[in-house]
């Protein structure tokens, strides 16, 4: 594909004519650094709650059936809302929408809370709410998504969006480690932190002054709940690339065995699988900061393309280790290279995407990531059911790592892709 039909498949997006900004000066920009803060807190108490619940539902149940469970419960309103959440994200004032998924978050964590302390708690309660968090999370994370061009600076979108990612990925780092301490010293206090971090979050989120929200009117053809699919469908480059990433997380995904690996391959304990949910989360801020300082600017396609094998290498590594040392670093790696994979698809999507469009086009990336991550894990625990937990791991690499070669013959056009921009 050349530069020509690169900006042909991409035409609603300008490219701006204003100088970029310091990764310093973007954290002297008030709404910038509001912005960071709120997000950071909710990945915070998202990751905490994704040890906290997966330890508990094994603790009740050893199944891990439940355990895969837990990913599909938590995808079924994102399959369900996703349309929604987008439209929503282009006909309401973002950061207000934000908040009130963050005060529903912070509620239902509280009520998690109670019925832990209380001894109350059964698996189908947790089941409903991670259901809600779900619902909640897949309307904060569209709009979300949404709200950061409006609030970096002018011509500084891809920095910030680096830096963004960096943040979060520091809170995905140290929320699984904190959520296993908190649980393993008390299981209500790693529910109890989340409704601290969520509250806060939604205070700091009404701080935040973004520019003029362009909104989509009723009645034009553009104000339609599915646009973005009709969109995405438009541009093949898209397309190609984000049905790449759902095909090879879905495959490729381990978190779902997680707490098996960590109680009865590694022979930890919440600690431990607190380590291994950071490890990919590690990985991945390690090579954002490398791509904040260098830019993919050659051979973006191929890239994109290796770094799908790698994870797929890297699964059957972690899949076939025993010691804790290898696991983490396998882990590492696995994060490192699916974060290439997500910055060119994160660029192709802004860089083709207008404002009154964005919540809509962003849900339909959504609805392929958390199918991929969520789906990932149920796909997981069925086959760990059935095959158990070593051979479907190292089945999902192999799928991968086919995945990727597929898609190569499939869309020979994203291997040839040279540059973004």
């Amino acid at each position: 594909m050349t530069q020509k039909t690169i900006q042909e498949a991409m035409p609603e997006q300008p490219i701006s004519g204003h100088p970029p900004v310091s990764a310093r000066a973007l954290l002297s920009h008030r709404a910038f650094l509001f912005f960071l803060l709120s997000r950071s807190l909710s990945r915070f108490s998202s990751q905490i709650a994704a040890v906290a619940i997966g330890w508990q539902i094994y603790d009740l149940t050893g199944s891990a059936f439940d355990l895969g469970m837990v990913g599909l419960v938590q995808f079924l309103p994102t399959a369900f809302l996703v349309f929604v959440a987008g439209h929503a994200a282009d006909r309401y004032e973002r950061k207000r929408v934000v908040q009130l998924c963050q005060l529903a978050e912070a509620a239902t964590a509280l009520y998690l809370a109670l019925i832990t302390y209380l001894g109350a708690a059964s698996e189908v309660q947790i089941f409903i709410a991670t259901f809600v968090l779900g619902i909640a999370g897949a309307f904060e994370s569209r709009t979300t998504a949404a709200l950061l061009p409006l609030i970096a600076p002018e011509g500084s979108l891809q920095r910030a969006t680096a830096v963004s990612s960096g943040a979060a990925q520091v809170a995905t780092i140290t929320g699984p480690a904190l959520g296993g301490f908190a649980y393993a010293v008390a299981p209500p206090l790693a529910y109890a932190v989340m409704v601290l971090f969520w509250i806060l979050g939604m205070i700091l989120t009404g701080f935040i002054h973004p520019r003029p929200q362009a909104i989509a009117k009723e009645g034009t053809s553009s104000d339609n709940i599915f646009a973005g699919v009709r969109f995405i469908r438009s541009n093949p480059a898209i397309l190609g690339t984000i049905s790449l990433d759902l095909f090879a997380v879905l495959f490729g995904g381990v978190t779902a065995l997680l707490p098996i690996y960590a109680r009865d391959i590694l022979q930890t304990g919440p600690v431990g699988l607190g380590v291994l949910r950071a490890a990919p989360a590690v990985g991945a801020l390690l090579m954002t900061m490398v791509l904040a300082r260098h830019a993919i600017s050659r051979h973006v396609g191929l890239r994109m393309f290796q770094a799908v094998i790698v994870f797929g290498l890297a699964t059957i590594v972690f899949a076939l280790s025993s010691w804790m040392w290898l696991s983490v670093l396998a882990l590492a790696i696995l994060g490192a290279a699916d974060t290439i994979s997500v910055v060119i698809r994160f660029s192709l999507v802004q860089l083709s995407t207008p404002d009154e469009m964005r919540g809509r086009v962003g849900a339909v990336n959504f609805l392929f990531i958390n199918a991929s991550n969520q789906l990932g894990q149920f796909e997981s625990g069925v086959a760990a059911a059935l095959l158990g937990a070593m051979p479907a791991a190292v089945l999902g690499g192999v799928a991968t790592v086919a995945v990727a070669l597929l898609w190569m013959k499939l869309f020979p056009s994203l291997r040839k892709v040279q540059t973004l921009e």
